[in-house]
């Protein structure tokens, strides 16, 4: 029987049907078409793409259209680059949107020097703090942008990412070492696998600050060839290196229970950059949606084709 206290829901990102940072990938899909798709499977709520409506009133009134909620929606952040009254005025507009929508958490990745959009470079050139020091004063900077945040009833949800500043196990137990209460953790499984953690202890280790979960899934061979090879993030993407949960190497049913056992309260967001000619959305939405529906439920895995 599901524990009564695991009060989650499940969501999904607009990524399975039109990429944001490839848009020949799913590019001609129309969002009418993901929205429709995603609560037909049984998603609860989508996190924001580039296709959504920018004004609070107009992204309400289309998602209650479908009957879904706002779950989040990603933010561009600088602040490894620039002050935090600058990074407090650039995100208005979005706090703004999310705010008003009922969004509980922020997705903060952060940009600045990163490598994720650009397919020339390789991974292993992704931008890195100097020393010590230099983290600490990120960590301070992100304190009082999360602060702000909170004022809003919106907490910071930081997003290790390939090719950025965060990506190493190191790097999160830093970043967490260097922030309080007011900066939450997004743990992302298959970013947590790429990125050289092992994603079951990352998130035993950060349960306490995580606050919004990213479920995607790997396919190792990919991920060694992306190393190996020195492959750009695009590239991994392109050639398949994430999928959704249930179809490649994560132990979900583990870090399930895992949020289980410390009462996680939020959402689980089906993530997985695939190219839809390749990895049809609907029917990969559908599988990653039955997975997670079925390991939240107590539901045999067996059952789930």
């Amino acid at each position: 029987m599901a524990d009564t206290h695991f009060d989650v829901k499940i969501g999904i990102n607009p990524i399975s049907w039109s990429n944001d940072d490839l848009p020949s990938l799913g590019g001609e899909t129309p969002l009418s078409t993901a929205l429709s798709e995603g609560r037909q499977i049984g998603y609860q709520g989508f996190e924001l793409g580039n296709k959504f409506p920018r004004e609070p009133q107009a992204l309400r009134e289309l998602m209650a259209g479908y009957g879904l909620d706002v779950v989040s929606g990603w933010y561009s952040g600088q602040l490894a680059t620039r002050s935090v009254a600058e990074e407090i005025a650039a995100v208005a507009p979005h706090l703004r949107l999310l705010a008003e929508n009922g969004c509980k958490v922020m997705v903060y990745g952060e940009v600045a020097d990163a490598i994720q959009g650009d397919r020339s470079v390789p991974l292993y050139k992704r931008p890195r703090f100097r020393d010590e020091d230099a983290f600490k004063r990120y960590g301070e900077r992100l304190n009082a942008f999360g602060a702000h945040l909170l004022k809003h009833g919106v907490r910071l949800a930081y997003h290790h990412h390939m090719g950025a500043y965060i990506e190493a196990p190191e790097d999160i137990d830093r970043l967490m070492l260097h922030t309080g209460e007011e900066v939450g953790l997004l743990f992302d499984s298959g970013h947590a696998y790429f990125g050289g953690s092992d994603p079951l202890a990352l998130l035993t280790r950060h349960i306490g600050r995580v606050c919004h979960v990213h479920c995607k899934d790997v396919r190792p061979a990919i991920v060694k060839h992306a190393r190996n090879r020195q492959w750009s993030f695009l590239d991994a993407v392109l050639n398949g290196v994430f999928t959704v949960p249930g179809d490649g190497a994560i132990d979900f049913a583990a870090i399930v229970d895992t949020l289980r056992a410390h009462r996680y309260q939020g959402w689980l967001v089906v993530e997985a950059e695939q190219d839809p000619a390749v990895a049809p959305s609907y029917a990969y939405a559908d599988k990653g949606y039955r997975t997670l529906r079925a390991l939240v439920d107590g539901t045999p895995l067996k059952e789930v084709a």
